[in-house]
């Protein structure tokens, strides 16, 4: 039996090891432990199937210097006990990349390094025993139309005939991946190992990594208790170890052991009966997996946020210093309600015997999802940690860093694994208390908005929030609350989430209308911002965005390319005095991008200064038809359109508060956004309200706020600027001519509207993505823009989007629906009419 808290164990001897292992190589035995020299390129930290496979990708794409360390053996840590399943699912569009690059990677793995993988592809399937998640697979469904790996929403007639075990009682559908399956993570290691050395990296272990110390030029000296390595950059790849290593350097790495078990049964005679192996299943209601192991079944479940256990212990006082290839106490208490639910759903379980139970450690970031990435504020520091799924991700992360190391720019866009996602608000209780609820809601409803509540506020909230949360349905948006709509008397309050509309359908209908008709205030501090001011701050920004540097009280939205030409952000970018410059990005990209921008500095020797203001700044939008009249009462400056224009800035006071004032509004209305300290939110606040109460002033959010940019279809395209990152690559893009287009779509629907990353369908063929979509509340349907081929990307063009398993007929529009208000403003000084 278990004993409450307890500590962990050692691990069985290897012939009893989760998984009957094949006998190593000799590629495989365990060398000397050696430096072998002193020089490297990259310096990986951590031998287990992330850090492996990085160092085969580096060195298999010819980097000659890739040295890995390994303070114990290879597999050490969470990899070796692993249950191994692999899936080309993940609910997310980017990550589904790295999963089907790590299965066709693990596909030929043995032809080409000689080694066995242990590789099995029965297909897995995930079971909706509720009409939500029936709704829920149609939703992934939709998704998936325009990725190229297979994907069926099955009867459940097929689900019994692909695993006729189960009982049928509540299964309505099956979401079925034919690809899926499992593999052996020791010998999946050891294989990428080979493979590795094949390609000329070294693997040595055991070698502990002792400190890290960072050079003036950027490079690093690894020290071990055999000597020094230099190394241009490190990576850390260290599983539970990479708090350890973080702190080396000064950095808090938010992430938390967590205990995970699972069980291993002993020969089934239904199950040793079968011609062919089972598919992998997924109970989501029971929220557990259960595959076939040889003759028997291995099942796995996530227990309730409130019955799962972290190792707290690690976090606080370090992992103890011999762990490696242990394991913990099981405790089959704690998961017995999942090992029941597994019984009535597959009834042969009931007369097997538990034969292994493994509780192992896994690493948990706070949102589930690992961080990957190079590190904001340290140069050549590199991470791959965090990983709970870690050997569907390793093949597929391996490749996706190598690249972007190579290559200085990522393959693709995967901003939701940036490390820099996270700041100095991710504290160790909230990682805590979000790790907590990450484990316990794996198979939770994946809603569109979803908001999930753990750990929140953070100690980054806007000074508004204690006036606001009462009134309000709040998100989360890196580390911050933020408002999405407001309610009103009536109103069905709090987070209802649906994959229809839902209750704040309506109540952002009202603020919409607030905002074309009146005038609306809306929190918008939770922006990046940045100050850049200096010598060389002129010819920086120059080099930096894809536009024309702004003039002394001019602001413009500019975009950061990366060398390929791609789009890597988008800044609003205001010059507020003679070479000092505010930066502003959206919340989810503050670090992101600041890192970027660093990078270009260093590489650039600028001479500038970057200062980010984004915690000790405020920003209130104000927006609507009667915005001026509302903001002119609080200050003497002239604020008329021949006074103070379109995306102009100015510095001014607003009943005696200081504000930086740019007359911009994503709502594309009248509006200017007020930058100001943020112990001045709640006066300046408090005054714009009582000013405007003749105007009926009122607040809206972040979702009528989506509506509103919509409908005005934004493009921001700037003059030729300067020799800026990319520019080249993009004049031959635009000889070669473009593939696709983003073409602007009206949707004939019911009670639902497109959210992004929906099929477009063509005479019964999928054709392209939607990338954003929302309801609007002037036309009264629903809009989306989309992905199309160039050849179908005319106005008139029909077409079909599916949402939750239907296609809805589809139109392309001119843009934008609705002109915004300075477009408005400058046809009717030339004496036209602006119409919708």
């Amino acid at each position: 039996p278990a004993r409450p808290g307890a500590e962990p164990c050692p691990g069985p001897p290897r012939g009893c090891s989760p998984r009957p292992r094949p006998r190593p190589s000799r590629a495989e035995e365990n060398p000397s432990p050696s430096l072998g020299k002193d020089r490297a390129d990259t310096v990986i930290i951590g031998g287990g199937c992330i850090g492996v496979s990085l160092a085969y990708h580096l060195s298999k794409a010819g980097m000659k210097d890739v040295v890995l360390l390994e303070k114990s053996e290879l597999t050490a840590g969470s990899t070796w006990h692993a249950a191994g399943l692999t899936t080309y699912f993940h609910p997310g569009i980017n990550l589904k990349k790295i999963h089907s690059y790590s299965i066709k990677l693990y596909e030929k793995l043995e032809e080409e390094t000689g080694q066995v993988v242990g590789f099995h592809q029965p297909g897995s399937i995930r079971i909706a025993s509720t009409p939500t998640r029936v709704d829920e697979f149609k939703y992934q469904m939709t998704r998936a139309g325009w990725h190229p790996t297979e994907q069926y929403l099955i009867t459940p007639e097929k689900v019994q005939e692909l695993f006729p075990l189960l009982n049928m009682d509540t299964v309505l559908a099956g979401l079925y991946n034919p690809g899926d399956g499992h593999i052996d993570p020791y010998s999946l290691t050891m294989a990428l190992a080979a493979g590795a050395r094949k390609y000329g990296a070294q693997l040595n272990y055991p070698v502990q990594v002792t400190n890290l110390n960072c050079r003036s030029d950027g490079t690093w000296e690894v020290e071990t208790p055999l000597g020094v390595i230099q190394a241009k950059r490190v990576v850390n790849t260290a599983g539970f170890w990479a708090r350890e290593v973080g702190k080396m350097i000064g950095l808090q790495h938010p992430l938390i052991p967590v205990h995970h078990q699972y069980i291993v049964t002993s020969s089934i005679p239904e199950v040793k009966a079968l011609k062919r192996e089972l598919p992998v299943i997924r109970d989501l209601e029971g929220s557990y997996y259960l595959r076939q192991e040889r003759d028997g079944l291995l099942f796995g479940p996530y227990e309730r946020q409130e019955k799962m256990k972290l190792q707290d212990s690690w976090v606080t006082n370090g992992v103890p210093p011999g762990f490696g290839k242990e394991l913990f106490e099981s405790d089959l208490d704690r998961i017995m309600e999942h090992i029941e639910t597994a019984m009535e759903m597959v009834p042969v379980l009931k007369q097997a015997d538990i034969i292994n139970t493994i509780a192992g450690p896994i690493t948990y970031s706070p949102d589930i999802l690992p961080m990957v990435g190079p590190h904001q504020g340290v140069r050549n520091y590199w991470v791959a940690i965090g990983f709970g799924y870690g050997i569907i991700h390793a093949g597929g992360i391996g490749k996706y860093l190598s690249d972007w190391i190579l290559e200085e720019e990522p393959p693709f866009d995967l901003i939701e694994l940036d490390p820099n996602r996270y700041g100095k608000w991710t504290t160790t209780e909230y990682t805590a208390a979000k790790a907590r609820e990450s484990y316990g809601f794996n198979n939770i409803v994946g809603y569109p908005k979803e908001e999930r509540f753990a750990g929140r506020p953070t100690e980054r909230v806007s000074e508004l929030y204690d006036l606001l949360k009462s009134k309000c349905s709040m998100g989360f948006h890196a580390g911050w609350e933020q408002p999405h709509w407001f309610y009103k008397p009536g109103d069905e309050t709090g987070y209802k989430p649906s994959f229809r509309r839902t209750n704040w359908f309506d109540p952002v209908g009202r603020e919409y209308k607030q905002v074309m008709e009146k005038v609306g205030v809306i929190d918008l501090s939770p922006f990046g911002k940045f100050k850049v001011k200096g010598t060389d701050s002129v010819k920086l920004l120059d080099h930096l965005f894809a536009n024309v540097v702004p003039k002394v009280g001019s602001t413009n939205i500019s975009h950061m390319l990366t060398p390929r030409g791609k789009v890597y952000a988008e800044l609003t970018v205001s010059q507020l005095y003679p070479g000092e410059f505010m930066l502003v990005t959206g919340s989810g990209s503050e670090l992101h991008d600041l890192r970027w921008i660093e990078e270009e500095v260093v590489r650039g020797g600028y001479k500038v200064d970057i200062e980010n203001m984004t915690d000790e700044m405020g920003v209130l939008g104000v927006a609507g038809p009667y915005a001026r009249h509302v903001l002119q009462k609080l200050t003497a400056e002239d604020l008329s359109d021949s006074s103070f224009k379109f995306l102009q800035s100015r510095h001014l006071k607003l009943s005696d508060i200081s504000v930086t004032a740019i007359r911009i509004s994503y709502t594309g209305e009248l509006g200017w956004e007020l930058y100001h300290r943020k112990e001045d939110s709640v006066a300046l606040y408090s005054a714009i309200m009582e000013a405007g109460q003749k105007e009926q002033i009122d607040n809206f959010g972040t979702y009528a706020l989506n509506a509103l940019r919509l409908e005005k279809g934004f493009r921001a395209w700037g003059a030729e600027p300067a020799d800026f990152i990319g520019k080249q690559v993009l004049k031959q893009i635009k000889e070669k001519g473009l593939k696709r287009r983003l073409a602007y779509l009206m949707l004939e629907t019911d009670n639902i509207d497109p959210e992004g990353n929906e099929s477009v369908w063509h005479n019964g063929k999928v054709i392209g993505n939607t990338t954003s979509g929302c309801f609007s509340y002037c036309a009264q349907q629903s809009l989306a823009f989309a992905y199309v081929p160039t050849e179908l990307s005319k106005v008139g063009q029909n077409l079909e989007v599916e949402l939750l398993g239907k296609n809805y007929s589809a139109t392309i529009i001119k843009e934008p629906l609705v002109l915004t208000e300075p477009t408005r403003t400058c046809l009717q000084r030339k004496g036209r009419s602006p119409k919708a």
